[in-house]
């Protein structure tokens, strides 16, 4: 099987290199810096700078994960418009030069993210649901998934992941977490009472793998563990990992002036359930939260 993959040197994109190529699978990886590609993502996957450099070579699937991190800095003009370059305008890109094949892909496989909700505030949000706020990571996520949606009008099949918070060992949002949780000075954000949906990376790996090789699978997916948690219980449970207090809580004026529109992304919540996984038959490794932070933060 031959697979396109989009944002491939980004924390799930490595992840899912060297799970693909443990089983003889070719990747090749569309990035800005394919030099890099190589050394990040393993000696066999091939890094291109543009599309037409696969000329006619069949492909077997696309996985479209690229996107600048959402929640690295304050959403300035600038900030967003490149949110949104970085996703849209390069899944339209995508979508262009799949149209200007004669041989395409059977499934395309597009990131998202439980953000496309908005806040929900105690609504269990299933993929059925529409969005409950129009605030701005929802509506990235909502013109992401509808251009990567268009991709069905030439014969492929689309299946759209709408990942929680991933959590691994060497990046994301947990190796954010650690420095301060590790000092004693970690704790809840606001009141947290907010959900916060999460998967580990292992899992999100086995879910975008499952949802490539199950041909029924098409349309939205919740990514994230069926253990749902306030941002509270995430907080305490981090802290009984690391064997530290995580009692001092992030006061919500404080993100409010410091992050402005963006803390707005850390005080909401949803409280996200994997309905079609678990309906496709796909099983969690990691669906409780200490199990899944024992694995991650104890002895490698």
């Amino acid at each position: 099987m031959h697979i396109l993959l989009t944002g491939g040197t980004g924390l799930i994109g490595r992840g899912l290199c060297r799970h693909w190529l443990a089983q003889g699978y070719r990747v090749t990886v569309w990035s800005r810096r394919p030099q890099q590609v190589a050394r990040l993502c393993g000696a066999q996957v091939r890094g291109i700078g543009r599309l037409d450099e696969l000329a006619d070579e069949p492909l077997d699937a696309v996985i479209n994960l690229a996107g600048a991190p959402i929640a690295d800095r304050p959403w300035t003009h600038k900030r967003k418009a490149l949110l949104w370059t970085s996703r849209i305008n390069l899944t339209e890109q995508l979508l262009a030069w799949l149209e200007s094949r004669e041989q395409r892909p059977e499934v395309l496989i597009s990131g998202s993210a439980v953000g496309w909700y908005g806040d929900g505030g105690e609504r269990e949000l299933r993929e059925d649901m529409p969005p409950i706020s129009e605030d701005f990571a929802s509506q990235l996520c909502v013109a992401w998934e509808e251009t990567a949606q268009r991709a069905s009008t030439l014969g492929i099949r689309v299946v759209l992941v709408r990942s929680g918070l991933v959590l691994a060992r060497d990046g994301g949002f947990l190796k954010r977490l650690l420095p301060p949780f590790r000092l004693g000075l970690g704790g809840p954000i606001g009141n947290g009472r907010q959900w916060m949906p999460w998967i580990h990376l292992q899992d999100e790996i086995a879910a975008i793998d499952f949802l490539l090789r199950h041909q029924g699978a098409e349309g939205p997916y919740n990514a994230c563990a069926p253990q749902a948690v306030r941002n509270k219980d995430f907080a305490r449970a981090l802290g009984r990992a690391l064997h530290r207090p995580a009692r001092l809580p992030v006061p919500t004026l404080v993100l409010r002036v410091g992050l402005g529109e963006l803390a707005g992304l850390l005080l909401g919540g949803q409280r996200v359930i994997p309905t079609r996984l678990a309906e496709a038959g796909f099983i969690f490794h990691y669906p409780e939260l200490d199990r899944a932070l024992d694995n991650l933060l104890g002895s490698p």
